[in-house]
């Protein structure tokens, strides 16, 4: 097919590759800007415009498309029989939707209709979800509303964080597209029952509130990682929270407590046992590791 391929983040890279390995004529890629990144914030292209470079791809990079209609015509004059959509982060118009022969199909990170919107992946993680999956969808002017034209689950594992399912949807969503692709297209309405949205993640969602349980503190650790990562402060320091496991607890101290001198925290049901920890301007440490540089006795409080 004659292709357009829209998408900006690591999730989308095996999904271009794909494409362009089954042999499909890629005529253009679309991708946002370069964004500051890194101590220098300085301009760093997306990983999706690396890619498409070192594939000798056109890279275009609009700031917006919803209501810009020279881009529009752009888009049209393509004359592509599909536009292939993985993580592209802009909005869509209609005169974009339906430029393409076949329309725009999105490679979205979750079993629709569970899981619409920003954070399909950590949101499933989050809710303790036992399956995830990726689904190619007829895009509509819907938030993630169009009809499925194939999908594949995966399990997700007890110690799954969004990186590790990240990695997993991507491969996933690469092979499924490019099955979907070699085969007549045939879209099934997603069932009324079951949507639930995936809201967008901010820094504070990471914010742990020491009164929940164990087991839900540990899914926020691992459905947040690496971004926007877990967090606790002790005595007005922010402790970044990597790694965390279950631990039975019979007492009934105050949530956030240390239980003894290897950090063990009480929460509202059970206790964690934090395994992996970040102070400011330190890196990610295994727990072991940073208590034989610095203690933390029994009875600390983190987040009081």
């Amino acid at each position: 097919m004659r292709l357009i391929f829209m998408g900006t983040p690591d999730f989308a890279v095996p999904s271009l590759h794909a494409l362009r390995d089954a042999g499909h004529e890629i005529v253009a890629v679309y991708t946002q800007p370069a964004r500051p990144a890194g101590r220098g914030k300085a301009l760093r292209p997306s990983p999706v415009q690396v890619a498409a470079e070192a594939l000798n791809i056109p890279v275009h990079t609009p700031e917006r498309v919803k209501r810009d209609i020279r881009e529009h015509e752009i888009f049209a004059a393509f004359q592509a029989d599909a536009a292939i959509v993985a993580a592209y982060g802009l909005i869509l118009p209609p005169a974009m939707l339906n430029a393409p022969r076949l329309g725009c199909l999105n490679v979205h990170a979750s079993l629709l209709p569970r899981w619409r919107g920003a954070s399909p992946i950590q949101s499933a993680i989050l809710a303790g979800d036992a399956q995830s999956g990726v689904s190619i969808m007829q895009m509509e002017e819907g938030l993630d509303t169009g009809p499925v034209l194939a999908e594949a689950a995966v399990d997700i594992a007890p110690d799954e964080t969004a990186s590790t399912l990240h990695d997993k949807l991507a491969t996933l969503g690469a092979s499924l597209l490019a099955e979907t692709l070699n085969a007549p297209l045939r879209a099934t309405p997603q069932p009324k029952d079951g949507v639930t949205y995936a809201e967008r993640l901010t820094r504070e969602s990471g914010r742990i509130d020491w009164s929940r349980s164990a087991v839900e503190i540990d899914r926020q650790i691992r459905g947040l990682t690496p971004w926007p990562g877990a967090f606790t402060e002790l005595n007005g320091v922010v402790w970044k929270i990597g790694g965390a496991q279950i631990v039975p607890s019979e007492t009934k101290p105050l949530p956030g407590e240390t239980l003894d001198d290897a950090l063990t925290v009480a929460c509202g049901e059970q206790a964690l046992r934090l395994t992996r920890v970040q102070r400011p301007g330190k890196a990610m440490m295994e727990g072991d590791a940073f208590l034989r540089g610095q203690s933390v006795a029994k009875g600390t409080r983190f987040g009081g």
